[in-house]
């Protein structure tokens, strides 16, 4: 088993959603001794937004990019390999403005290329990440699983479904800004959840 941990929290050492995600990852390895392990630090390491050089770059064809142009690609494309070496992604997820970071925006936007990890039909998009699980660990400081102004969860669904990663599963630990009692039941929630939706 690979497994590729993304962490997207501006903070690095205290975030409760790399620290979450970490969890899920020591989890399936006590169950996987033999799995081996790739990190992707989007604070410690960000990777650059989708502008107009990064356009240019992507539409210029491999043999006439400039060697600035085949760089910006290459950063790209070394997201895209990980993700394809993958069998299990754990991805932490904080809300920041009922959103994802620009971080794991940034992310996304990288490995999702068209004829590489999905592809257009004539009956419409097919995803070609396939046969992978997805493990998302959600940490918000208010509460709003189920609820309208729970945005992350649709738009994650929506855009790993696209790209073939359908089978995915859930960790919130919610309510961590509504003080000190709050945030230790929500993150203990979390843990039991993951004990839940991990060991099979």
């Amino acid at each position: 088993m690979n497994i590729l941990q993304v962490n997207s929290s501006a903070r690095a050492d205290a975030s409760h959603s790399s620290r979450l995600a970490s969890s899920i990852t020591q989890t399936l390895r006590g169950a996987h001794p033999a799995a081996s392990l790739t990190v992707r630090d989007l604070a410690r390491t960000p990777h650059p937004q989708l502008d107009e050089t990064a356009l240019g770059a992507l539409f210029t064809p491999a043999d006439a990019r400039s060697p600035e142009q085949a760089a910006r690609v290459a950063l790209d494309d070394t997201l895209i390999q990980e993700v394809q070496a993958a069998d299990v992604l754990v991805i932490g997820v904080p809300m920041y403005n009922f959103g994802v970071p620009s971080q794991l925006k940034n992310w996304i936007d990288a490995i999702s290329r068209a004829g590489v990890t999905f592809r257009y039909t004539d009956k419409g998009p097919v995803g070609l990440l396939q046969g992978k699980k997805v493990y998302f660990a959600l940490t918000r400081g208010g509460v709003y699983r189920n609820t309208p102004n729970d945005t992350q969860v649709p738009y994650l669904r929506t855009i790993f479904g696209f790209l073939g990663m359908r089978d995915v599963a859930f960790v919130y630990a919610e309510g961590l800004a509504m003080g000190p009692d709050a945030e230790r039941a929500g993150l203990a929630a979390a843990q039991a959840q993951i004990l839940e939706v991990v060991t099979p």
